[in-house]
């Protein structure tokens, strides 16, 4: 593979906390939390009443005849996409179609449509099914209607792996580009889970917070009192693009995607290995792939869920990784703000760390007041800056399944 150089071009963004990148920026730097109680009827039997809806609904945003055909996943990474395309100045502009590509994530895929579909099946009887059920709710719904909007001729791909996928769509991207596939591919992910039968789930499972205080202070990672994450919904969209092809048009430079590592745990469907080797792996292979040092990174967006096991987890990791670095190591974890968006975390929280490297500024955890003695990091609970120069970050992923991803961004 070519060592071509990758710069994020373009962002766009569709959260709990803002509609759209400047917006959700603003938020997560006032450490704004977009956690709320649910007001639909179904959500009074479930055992959690607690998510983090999009501050903008989607058909505010979309023609509603196109909106209409699409599922909410879908509608979230239109929303994103169509953002982050302009966002990168390439709105209008002309390209050579077979050189374009898509890698955009779900974890979950089209789970509103089909689960509609169900009760409509039930209801009514097979004919009164939509006939558009199918092409809503594929998992490659999402970037396949983004391929359509911008045009893209190369590679459209759907990574599932759960709560990774969003930064395993990040990493393909980057691959694409340096195998010589593509000159730009839009990244990210999205989700839209938020129904009563995956919140019961999780739910059932154990994975969600039955905190039944104020919502906003319920996602609260490596915090003594957490007891599992909240459900979140949105979309996170990245234009990636070679450096011949972003220079040759004059492309602004947010940050460089310096390279990325994927493993799999092999140890559990659904907890992390509780020593965090499999997530070390991918943090080292994304430093050897980036080609740089723990001594070159500065800043780390954590995957923290508020999760027992899984904070933990991570904070090993990174000592395991950075080893005396570690200490030194700005850490957060915006999912205290947003919740957890599942097959979208990773691109949304992607998109944070190439914004702190940009602007030099960390946004901080909140709901942090009394930190598990277990981890030994440097958490910020304050917006922090970051120092000038050549410096890099780290964006963690960890998924069901035993999936993990790290992706790293140096400054532009």
């Amino acid at each position: 593979m070519s060592r071509t150089r990758v710069f994020v071009t373009g962002m766009g963004m569709t959260t709990p906390v803002g509609g759209d990148l400047p917006s959700t920026w603003e938020a997560l730097l006032a450490g704004r939390s977009g956690i709320r109680h649910l007001t639909e009827d179904w959500a009074e039997e479930l055992p959690v009443k607690i998510a983090g809806r999009v501050a903008v609904e989607p058909t505010e945003v979309l023609e509603r005849v196109k909106a209409r055909r699409l599922d909410r996943s879908a509608q979230f990474a239109m929303v994103a996409a169509m953002e982050a395309w302009r966002d990168a100045g390439l709105e209008g502009v002309q390209l050579d179609s077979e050189r374009v590509g898509v890698a955009c994530a779900s974890g979950i895929g089209g789970v509103t449509t089909l689960l509609d579909n169900y009760d409509v099946l039930k209801a009514k009887g097979a004919r009164r099914v939509s006939p558009l059920a199918v092409p809503m709710l594929m998992p490659n719904a999402p970037a396949a209607n983004i391929s359509l909007y911008v045009g893209a001729r190369a590679a459209v791909n759907t990574p599932v792996s759960a709560c990774a996928s969003g930064n395993e769509a990040i990493a393909l991207a980057l691959d694409q580009i340096r195998l010589g596939r593509a000159d730009v591919v839009v990244a990210g992910g999205t989700e839209a889970a938020i129904h009563p039968l995956p919140m019961a789930a999780f739910a059932n499972m154990m994975a969600l917070s039955k905190n039944a205080s104020d919502p906003t202070t319920v996602s609260r990672p490596w915090d003594t009192a957490r007891d599992g994450f909240v459900l979140g919904e949105g979309a996170g969209i990245l234009i990636l693009e070679s450096e011949e092809h972003a220079r040759a048009r004059g492309a602004r430079i947010y940050a460089e995607v310096l390279g990325a590592g994927i493993t799999a745990d092999g140890h559990d469907i659904a907890q992390p290995d509780p020593q965090g080797r499999g997530g070390a792996r991918a943090i080292l292979r994304a430093l050897g792939e980036a080609e740089i040092s723990a001594t070159d990174i500065v800043h780390i967006n954590a995957h923290a869920t508020s999760t027992p096991q899984g904070d933990i987890a991570e904070g090993l990791m990174i000592h395991a990784t950075l080893g005396a670095q570690a200490p030194h190591v700005v850490v957060t974890s915006t999912k205290s703000m947003t919740g957890h968006l599942l097959g979208a975390a990773g691109a949304i929280e992607s998109i944070a760390t190439v914004l702190a490297l940009h602007h030099r500024t960390v946004p901080p955890t909140i709901n942090l007041d009394d930190r598990d003695p277990q981890v030994d990091l440097d958490i910020a609970t304050a917006v922090r800056e970051l120092p000038s120069g050549d410096i890099a970050a780290l964006n963690n992923s960890f998924g069901f399944g035993g999936a993990n991803v790290a992706v790293a961004f140096g400054s532009a």
